[in-house]
């Protein structure tokens, strides 16, 4: 292969890289569309289905005990959940293990007030095209997904605010 073939050739790989890397770095998104409907046990022992959210603006956090931005996410969550709930926003969290009793342990040493379900069988968290911990989608009062967050890091609770404002408006 000649040295300008070659040369060509590493600058459409490198492209390619630089795409993926990006691509990959990019977090949030704003898919469209109505929110898939579940049924899920709780911690509290009951079954919570999304219907009967309705009319609320819901944030569904996909987490699992293991996962270390989960735990880091979690009190500032339950920060929002108290702040917002009495304006009609409800946090809900997901746990996606299949065994509970690790979740349970977790919760113990880091308490919460809203509600706690339990996907083991990664139903719903398929349902959603959950492939990152934690994942976060924002449901309006209609029951459409309006912002998804994969992923953590320190800050992004400030573009949860902004999305839980924004949909509290309308």
């Amino acid at each position: 292969m000649s040295m300008g073939k070659r040369i060509r050739v590493l600058m459409r790989v490198g492209a390619l890289c630089g795409a993926l890397v990006v691509s990959s770095l990019v977090s949030a998104s704003t898919p469209t569309g109505v929110a898939p409907t579940f049924t899920l046990p709780s911690r509290a022992g009951d079954n919570v289905s999304l219907e009967q959210l309705k009319g609320k603006v819901v944030m569904l956090n996909f987490w699992a005990s293991w996962c270390g931005p989960c735990r880091t996410e979690m009190p500032l969550l339950e920060q929002m959940h108290k702040r917002y709930s009495s304006l009609g926003f409800t946090m809900v969290g997901v746990n996606v293990e299949a065994n509970t009793a690790d979740a349970e342990r977790w919760l113990k040493d880091t308490p919460v007030s809203f509600p706690v379900l339990f996907d083991r069988e990664s139903k719903v968290s398929k349902l959603y095209d959950v492939n990152a911990m934690p994942s976060t989608v924002f449901i309006d009062r209609k029951g459409n997904i309006r912002y998804l967050h994969r992923g953590y890091k320190a800050g992004d609770e400030g573009e949860y605010l902004n999305q839980i404002r924004a949909l509290l408006k309308e």
